[in-house]
């Protein structure tokens, strides 16, 4: 398995601003050891100047790093309303990939009706060597794991799947060990991990569908009583995954970027080898 770095560790809490430049957040990545950067719209997406996104990519391969996968927009980590429009019209999104030399978009699923345009927009990726893949995720049609298999299956493309992330999956009371990944196995295009302690006294309070208001205190990925990361990962070596495992979390609230890209790869490299 490989560890990719996602940008959203330099985000504001808007989600849309960055703290760092990609030239900082690469060097950081690169020089702690990570293979990889997962893009987000808050450095370079589909809104962005020409040159802006071929100077990403030359920065990147530059320090020898991949682009594991692109967010090309605001909506789909917003996970609003507007989040599955993507798939209404995914060409400048497998543009970006492209001049990214990535392979991997995430996209947003929201009501039954996305349903046949994920499936388009899927054929239209695959004739470019693109593939597609929803995050387990609050409020979407990806929040539960019955839910998640029923519509990779609806979907039926093999370039369409999923991005597996126990915590979101914790959120909605759903099991995220091996019985889990064995189910998601052959569907599984990405790892996302971040870490909470859900708890009644919990600051933080994110909506669901299935458990209504779930209050929970996000923490560092190697602090315990939050996700069980020795059971995700016995899961993802009794699956053979062996692609990229993303520290995903937004920091901001405990530590600073630099703190966490470090602390996290320190804690996840064992797992990884």
């Amino acid at each position: 398995m490989k560890l990719s770095l996602s940008v959203r560790v330099a985000e504001t809490a808007s989600k849309r601003d960055a703290t760092h430049t990609f030239t900082q957040l690469t060097e950081l990545a690169a020089g702690l050891g990570y293979e990889a950067v997962c893009m987000r719209a808050s450095q370079v997406g589909i809104h962005s100047p020409l040159e802006q996104i071929t100077a990403a990519r030359k920065q990147a391969e530059s320090l020898n790093l991949k682009v594991s996968m692109v967010t090309g927009d605001f909506p789909v980590p917003l996970n609003n309303e507007q989040g599955p429009d993507g798939l209404r019209n995914i060409t400048p999104y497998l543009d970006l990939t492209e001049l990214l030399g990535a392979d991997l978009i995430r996209i947003a699923m929201k009501v039954e009706a996305d349903i046949p345009w994920a499936q388009r927009a899927s054929d239209e990726a695959a004739e470019r060597g693109i593939r597609l893949a929803h995050q387990s995720h609050t409020q979407s049609l990806f929040e539960t794991v019955d839910g998640s298999v029923d519509v990779l299956k609806r979907v039926g493309r093999k370039n369409f799947g999923i991005i597996y992330e126990p915590a979101n999956l914790d959120l909605c009371a759903q099991n995220y060990g091996v019985e889990t990944l064995n189910r998601f196995s052959p569907y599984l295009f990405n790892v996302y991990l971040q870490n909470h302690i859900r708890r009644p006294e919990g600051k933080t309070h994110l909506l669901t569908w299935i458990q209504g208001v779930v209050p929970h205190d996000p923490i560092r990925l190697q602090d315990e009583r939050g996700i069980d990361f020795l059971q995700v990962f016995e899961g993802l070596e009794a699956i053979g995954y062996n692609g990229y495992v993303t520290v995903h979390q937004a920091f901001r609230e405990i530590m600073e970027p630099e703190d966490a890209a470090d602390q996290s790869y320190t804690y996840l490299k064992p797992f990884c080898t």
